[in-house]
């Protein structure tokens, strides 16, 4: 099982201790690989708006959250 599909399993948990802790984890690794998919878009010469829409969130959002790395 990979670990993505391992913190999904526990999400689910009966054990709330258990299910935060992985929620957490998701969430920490969802942040990463959408930053490497916004570097991935812009290498390959997605304007902003087109990155964002594809997010679901606004052109200035993601320009503020990818804008200056």
């Amino acid at each position: 099982m990979n670990e993505a599909t391992d913190l999904a399993a526990r999400a689910g948990d009966a054990d709330p201790r258990i299910g935060l802790r992985a929620v957490a984890a998701l969430r920490r690794l969802l942040e990463q690989l959408e930053a490497v998919q916004v570097r991935s878009a812009r290498v390959h010469g997605w304007a902003w708006q087109e990155i964002a829409a594809e997010l679901g969130v606004s052109r200035q959002a993601v320009h503020k959250k990818y804008g200056r790395r």
